[in-house]
């Protein structure tokens, strides 16, 4: 077993490979397309990260949130597009998801009067963007929701072939 790095301001692929309990070598050989001297180079960020070796890092330490937090500060499409989810419990996505729906339930009366024209005019901007931030918390949630199966099936406490066979 290798030496515990006492490296104070670590990568979050640092962080994730020890956290998995692997040294570089250990990862290098169960990725297999990742050498220990590259995974070396994008722990300390001497290089930059491939789509690609996100996909690996993460099926290797069982950790699919490396894909979001490669899309939501490392690719500049993904900034712009893709919500930052935190892992989070199965009630607390559930509770959150309840909530935000609740919340648009109750707006959505006034998203019909709004948009039923097709033009949101100056009285009408203030409760768009309220209601348009409550559209972007039911979609963190799913995403939410989304990345802890990921997790679950990566951890085999849900079978995948089951669950895409329903």
């Amino acid at each position: 077993m290798g030496r515990k790095s006492i490296k104070e301001d670590k990568s979050v692929y640092f962080k994730a490979r020890e956290e998995a309990g692997l040294t570089r070598a250990q990862a290098s050989e169960l990725i297999g397309s990742i050498t220990e001297s590259r995974l070396e180079k994008i722990e300390t960020g001497k290089v930059s990260i491939y789509p690609e070796d996100v996909v690996d890092l993460a099926n290797a330490y069982k950790r699919q949130d490396l894909c979001n937090y490669y899309c939501t500060h490392e690719c500049r499409i993904g900034q712009e597009t893709v919500p930052e989810v935190k892992t989070s419990s199965l009630p607390e996505i559930v509770l959150g998801m309840l909530s935000a729906l609740n919340s648009l339930n109750n707006q959505k009366d006034r998203l019909i009067d709004i948009t039923a024209d097709g033009i949101i005019s100056d009285d009408e901007i203030e409760d768009f963007v309220a209601i348009q931030k409550q559209l972007e918390q039911i979609d963190r949630t799913v995403e939410s929701l989304k990345l802890w199966v990921s997790n679950m099936i990566s951890a085999g406490k849900i079978d995948k072939n089951k669950l895409l066979s329903n």
